[in-house]
């Protein structure tokens, strides 16, 4: 199941981002936030009345200083109606309609996509009474919300909640490995694809996939059935046109929550970004397989491998697991690689241990290590099995699950690693106290 997008969009300065973070605050009952950078979220995991859905604020996303502000949130608005569920219309209760949320009004009422017009900084009574000026717009009834103090949000995510289609499941076989190619604009994306399927010579059809921005390559690997997305949203080689290519965050993700595996494709001649972060963050958040293509690798001078790996594992601290492949999509340098690595991740995603077998390592990793203790309580760890596959999700039973904090949970989660493997997978792990469901 891919979990539904929701995207706020709006002019500047209306509280985008000031929204998402309320949402993904804890009394919203979040369930994970991306470990990438936190200074400026882009997205947040949440979940609500039982649903599962990602948020998502293209006010990250908005243009370098020099361009212009319509032209950004034009692109913002495009993206999002092509591939949110659901998009929030953002405006500013103070401000009144200004020029831009009329401008934004009219492109929108042009989508049947659903939309939720809310009039943010309606930090009281007057100011709510205020938010009917938005009729204007003609988009329905304006919700007055102060993300600050978080009037209205539960109301708006209980209306959310009626608005999101019916979940829908994927219609590739379930034998068939998906393998999403994500990364900024300009990595070389598009080309790494053709270089796989050109490799491998056996490319059967192109089909639509599940947004108008990606396209879905099915072919055939060693008699593995595999399907590359391809969240470029082109096939042809060449420039990548400025616009709605630029702002493809929306896009990335639904690809990643419909793959198995997500390549992670960095530029070798760029200094990683705050980007490339935030697409590893959810990669991670999503516990999907990941393997980190190091792209244009032939126009580097300087090869030294372990030193190259060191700066990548010191960025991405939580893929100290990810195997990383040096290649040049232009060139075929490595590409010849990619395909047995997402191979080998795939079988360690699908890997089951019996309790017995997970029993005997984390006990021993228990009894070696001091345990996790409050106000005079100590951890004890009962057992633990391994619940399900690919992500491989380990359930642990103890006194106190509340004991078990951050760094305990990374000593355990390496020595699962230690014994058993398990590159190229994000690890599930839930700590239950004894008695609990």
């Amino acid at each position: 199941m891919t979990k539904p997008i929701v995207a706020i969009i709006g002019r500047q300065n209306t509280g985008k981002s000031t929204l998402l973070n309320r949402i993904a605050g804890k009394p919203l009952a979040i369930v994970q936030d991306q470990p990438g950078t936190t200074r400026d979220r882009i997205f947040a995991s949440v979940s609500w009345q039982g649903t599962e859905l990602t948020v998502i604020d293209t006010g990250g996303l908005e243009p370098e200083t020099g361009a212009t502000i319509t032209r950004g949130i034009n692109a913002q608005i495009e993206a999002a109606i092509n591939t949110a569920d659901v998009i929030i219309f953002l405006t500013d209760v103070n401000d009144g309609v200004m020029p831009m949320d009329l401008e934004i009004a009219g492109k929108l009422r042009r989508t049947a996509k659903p939309i939720l017009l809310a009039a943010n900084k309606a930090d009281n009574a007057r100011l709510e009474s205020a938010a009917v000026e938005f009729y204007e717009l003609g988009l329905g009834e304006p919700m007055p919300v102060s993300a600050h103090h978080r009037r209205g949000v539960a109301e708006l995510l209980d209306k959310i909640i009626t608005l999101l289609p019916a979940p829908t499941a994927s219609e590739e076989s379930p034998e068939t490995i998906k393998i999403a190619i994500v990364g900024r604009p300009n990595v070389g994306k598009s080309m790494l694809l053709n270089a796989l399927v050109g490799d491998s010579r056996v490319i059967v059809d192109e089909v639509p996939g599940t947004t108008r921005d990606a396209i879905d390559t099915p072919f055939d690997f060693n008699g593995q059935s595999v399907l590359l997305i391809d969240t470029a949203g082109v096939r042809r080689r060449g420039s990548i046109k400025a616009g709605v290519e630029r702002y493809s965050v929306i896009r990335t993700l639904r690809a990643i929550d419909r793959a198995d595996i997500a390549l992670l494709v960095l530029d070798a001649t760029e200094p990683a970004t705050s980007q490339d972060l935030h697409i590893g963050g959810y990669i991670q958040q999503a516990a999907k397989g990941i393997v980190i293509i190091i792209n244009k690798w032939d126009l580097i001078e300087d090869k030294n491998i372990n030193e190259w790996n060191r700066q990548v594992k010191r960025l991405f601290k939580f893929f100290t697991h990810a195997p990383v492949i040096f290649t040049s999509a232009k060139t075929g340098q490595g590409v010849n690689r990619i395909m047995p690595q997402v191979i080998q991740v795939y079988q360690e995603r699908r890997k089951r241990l019996t309790t017995a077998t997970v029993n005997g390592v984390v006990q021993k990793a228990v009894a070696a290590h001091n345990r996790p203790h409050r106000k005079g309580k100590q951890l004890k760890v009962y057992y633990a099995t391994q619940a399900e596959v690919n992500p491989p999700t380990f359930v642990f039973f103890a006194n106190d699950a509340r004991l078990v904090h951050f760094s305990y949970r990374r000593y355990l989660e390496n020595k699962l690693r230690e014994a058993f493997g398990f590159a190229g997978t994000p690890l599930r792990m839930v700590f239950k106290t004894r008695g609990e469901e």
